[in-house]
């Protein structure tokens, strides 16, 4: 099995985080921010991914250290459970409908962290959360997960719907491109080698 467990243990954070990839979508959330855990949860959900997350932060300053390090840490998880990356798809793309919004996710497990963000709020906060905290997690979780990410809402006037397309975009193309592709017969996906 895919599985990865890590603890990111910092002054300003302590991040525990388990991932299958092999799962169900089955998840256990605790970040103490509640429009972020269900963010999070929507993730689990529909990339099929088990995760379970706990994370305990310095929210009497802001959710600055708690978002950022729970980007870092799911990210890590992920890189680790794929291990060498041999036989995944590695490509995929989701267009993610949310009633009045459609976002588009793309991913390239490349070894390559990058994040291109199109995506823009009319209001500072969703529920206690600040807004500006989300290209924050999606950076975040770029860098350690070492992928190569596009998330784009194409229209879209519901911030509630905006942010949660970007995740279940996110969900959608991850749950591609971390399959094991038959075909592959367990080669790397790449013509070096190596991702």
């Amino acid at each position: 099995m895919r599985t990865a467990t890590i603890s990111r243990k910092t002054s300003e954070t302590s991040v525990d985080v388990t991932v299958n990839l092999d799962g169900t979508g089955t998840y256990e959330i605790s970040t103490g921010v509640g429009f972020f855990d269900h963010m999070l949860e929507q993730l689990s959900r529909h990339s099929l991914i088990d995760m379970t997350i706990k994370t305990v932060g310095d929210l009497h300053i802001d959710q600055h250290h708690t978002v950022e390090d729970t980007g870092l840490a799911i990210g890590e998880a992920i890189a680790r459970a794929l291990g060498d990356k041999k036989g995944i798809r590695r490509y995929a793309d989701a267009l993610s409908p949310m009633d009045e919004t459609l976002a588009r996710v793309a991913i390239d497990i490349s070894g390559r962290p990058y994040l291109v963000w199109k995506t823009a709020f009319s209001q500072r906060k969703l529920g206690e959360m600040d807004t500006e905290m989300f290209e924050h997690w999606f950076h975040s979780f770029a860098q350690t997960a070492g992928v190569t990410l596009h998330v784009e809402t194409l229209y879209g006037t519901n911030n509630h719907h905006i942010a949660e397309a970007a995740f279940k975009g996110l969900a959608r193309a991850l749950r591609e491109a971390v399959e094991i592709d038959p075909r592959k017969a367990g080669a790397i996906p790449s013509t070096k080698g190596v991702l």
